[in-house]
């Protein structure tokens, strides 16, 4: 039986539920490999992992071909839900993995849309309840087959014909499964994930014989926590870059508490306030009765010698006040622009982490460049003779500039290695001044000359301070 195609198979005509032997006559030539059940599950929980590490701290794999993530107060530090889910699918596809995903209320409603909405992210609205859910078919509650199969026969065919219909002999002739399974996709039913913890990673855990609730115990815990975690780490030799506190509460449902740090740390006072302002995160509920802290990302750190108030290295250590801006505003908004070894301006920079080790490239000095560089070249209009003077005049954003000193031209060739459009592709750029004194960085596609050297327009690109 096949079980899975890949895209080409499936233009063939090949399709999941069809007899292996049907799909072999009917596609010459056709790749068959034996499904490896244990292999799928092993590499299903490698990606679990993997997204543990990057993304959030609740993390499951949800079999056959999915993964479940609880992101409630960790995609801020991705930049939003929207951002986030973007972001997953992209470096998923980088790697050869095509995926689909949704954010919603509930696993349930999360699972529907991710199979049958998504192309390939949707972000249902908060407090969408059945709305988002109507219009699904009726395997998006996954339910049995025989079940689906018998309410087809009924003429049920949507979520929507389900709900519009008593709940009592649903029950009477399907049983609780079915029920169950629309609560659950509602949030009427609570569905608690179990994360993956693999054993490789460093936990400590405390159980409560009597829930606890108020803030102030709870940071009393961590600090326990805390205390005993950087005894492990530093029994490996290691410190940690991601945390991840999650609190058990007793009506089954999780709260975790996700923070970061630029540099691998195991400082009990810097772990401890780092987790402690989040508290206010926390949602407690009737109690929470077991905590639980994991070092989800831990590097190797190495024992420093502590100095005198004598020495001073002349390095201030600005680490922990990254910590802190990170774990408020997020990853995605704190970062460091390093220079990249090419001559196109719009692609001589790159964001790279706030810690991040210096790369040693710098960016070319023969020519000034401006301080402000435009996200994208603007159109201007000018007065220039060709094939080598700067422009008399030039309007920019319906202001009309007089030029009263220039400099140039620079010429910037395209990279021909990137693809073919910038093989004979020239830039010139001048630095002119306007009569108010403003300096401005605009440059010519193109030589003035050949047309295939690009198109001759004007552009202006940035502005010197």
């Amino acid at each position: 039986m096949v079980l899975a195609v890949d895209a080409a198979a499936q233009a063939a005509g090949v399709r999941v539920g069809m007899p292996a032997t049907k799909a072999r006559v009917l596609v010459q030539g056709l790749i068959v490999q034996d499904h490896d059940a244990v292999g799928d599950v092993q590499s299903l929980d490698r990606l679990a992992l993997w997204m543990l590490q990057r993304y959030a701290p609740i993390v499951a794999a949800d079999p056959p071909d999915g993964l479940v993530i609880d992101s409630t107060g960790a995609d801020h530090l991705h930049g939003g839900e929207e951002a986030m889910l973007a972001g997953l699918i992209d470096r998923l596809a980088a790697s050869g993995v095509q995926a689909r995903a949704a954010i919603a209320d509930t696993w349930g409603a999360a699972h529907a849309l991710a199979r049958y909405a998504a192309k390939p992210a949707l972000v249902a609205p908060a407090g969408h309840g059945s709305a988002v859910l109507a219009g699904l078919p009726l395997a998006a509650l996954r339910l049995p087959a025989d079940m689906i199969a018998a309410l087809h026969v009924l003429g049920f065919e949507r979520i929507g014909d389900l709900l519009a219909q008593p709940r009592a002999p649903l029950t009477l002739r399907f049983g609780p499964q079915l029920g169950r399974r629309i609560d659950q996709a509602l949030g009427a039913l609570s569905e608690p994930i179990d994360p993956i913890r693999p054993d490789e990673l460093i936990q400590v855990k405390r159980n409560f014989a009597e829930p606890i609730g108020a803030a102030e115990t709870i940071a009393r815990y961590i600090g326990k926590l805390v205390v005993q975690l950087c005894a492990e780490l530093e029994a490996k030799g290691l410190g940690a870059k991601r945390l991840d506190l999650i609190c058990h509460r007793v009506d089954n449902r999780l709260q975790a508490v996700r923070v970061g740090t630029a540099m691998p740390v195991r400082d009990v006072k810097r772990l401890t306030r780092l987790l402690t302002d989040k508290i206010e995160t926390i949602e407690p509920g009737f109690g929470i009765e077991i905590l639980s802290l994991t070092a989800t990302l831990a590097e190797p750190l190495s024992e420093k010698q502590t100095l005198t108030a004598m020495v001073d290295d002349g390095v201030p250590d600005v680490s922990d006040l990254v910590d802190t801006l990170i774990n408020r505003v997020g990853e995605r908004s704190l970062y460091r622009a390093a220079p990249i070894a090419t001559e196109v301006p719009e692609r001589s920079v790159r964001r790279i982490a706030p810690m991040a080790p210096d790369t040693g490239a710098t960016w070319p000095g023969h020519w000034p460049r401006p301080s402000r560089l435009l996200a994208s070249p603007e159109p201007i209009e000018t007065m220039a003779l060709l094939p080598d003077h700067p422009p008399v005049a030039f309007t920019w954003r319906g202001i009309r500039r007089r030029v009263r000193h220039a400099d140039g031209p620079e010429r910037i060739r395209g990279e021909w290695w990137r693809r073919d459009a910038e093989l004979t592709a020239v830039r010139d750029y001048f630095r002119v001044e306007d009569d108010a004194g403003e300096r401005y960085w605009i440059f010519r596609s193109g030589d003035g000359e050949d047309p295939n050297s690009g198109s001759q327009r004007w552009f202006l690109h940035g502005v010197f301070g």
